[in-house]
């Protein structure tokens, strides 16, 4: 999980510094130079083995019971280590639940879309994101609440952050007179998250699907949405249009 922290690091340098672009090749430089920092300091297999047991361990338990219910001793029992063992990696339960959940996220092969096009439907990534947060409902509800991770929440929350401020930056009309980009994106990326975090507290919920279109519709906002809306209407009156038929054979 060390090149998923140098990871979310490095992106979160390049929004602090106001340096990402409509076509996010920052983001995608810091991506790349995370990636290198982590292949220059290689984690001891060992040590990625306890990490990888704490992590799966509290992921797990997270699913069963409330994080202020889950102690250390409880996660260093299901993981098999011992307790210095945890101490040694982590200096505390939030920051293990932030690298479980996005362990877990990686693992099923589920992140945000960076960057994303303007269409109407969500994109794929999105929608196949969400259903990773459907079937781990209990871990997300428990991670926004009261007692839950502000670790955890304010790493996704920069994340969409991220995602918003490069939209932003690349909208073909602006947003928000006289806000500042930096501004607009992290009202977005609360918005976002008070979708989400509402609709897997949600009882009962509604599918993946419906609340990828929730956020969305939040992320891209009314100008963004009339934009792909258009854009999508431009697309099918510059289609191909195939004779009633089919083709017509030659004789």
């Amino acid at each position: 999980m060390a090149l998923l922290w140098a990871e979310h690091q490095a992106i979160r340098h390049v929004l602090d510094k106001g340096q990402l672009s409509a076509n996010y090749q920052l983001t995608q430089s810091a991506r790349a130079n995370a990636r290198c920092c982590h292949n220059r300091n290689v984690v001891d297999p060992r040590i990625a083995r306890t990490r990888q047991s704490l992590e799966e361990a509290l992921f797990a338990l997270a699913r069963e019971r409330e994080l202020d219910a889950i102690s250390v001793a409880d996660i260093t029992e299901r993981a098999g280590v011992n307790r210095s063992s945890f101490y040694q990696h982590y200096a505390d339960k939030d920051t293990l639940l932030a690298d479980a959940i996005d362990a877990a996220a990686e693992e099923a092969g589920a992140d945000l879309p960076m960057p994303f096009e303007l269409t109407v439907a969500p994109p794929a990534v999105l929608v196949h994101y969400l259903k990773h947060i459907e079937e781990n409902a209990d871990v997300y509800r428990r991670m926004f609440a009261a007692h839950g991770s502000g670790v955890a929440v304010d790493r996704l929350r920069s994340r969409i952050e991220v995602i918003a401020r490069s939209g932003i930056d690349g909208a073909p009309v602006p947003l928000a007179d006289g806000i500042p980009h930096d501004v607009l994106a992290a009202g977005l990326a609360g918005s976002v998250l008070a979708v989400i975090q509402v609709w897997v507290a949600r009882d009962p919920r509604p599918p993946a699907e419906t609340a990828a279109m929730w956020v969305w519709q939040v992320l891209l906002g009314p100008a963004l949405t009339q934009q792909a809306a258009a854009l999508s209407a431009q697309r099918t009156l510059n289609a191909p249009s195939t004779p009633k038929g089919g083709p017509t054979a030659r004789s």
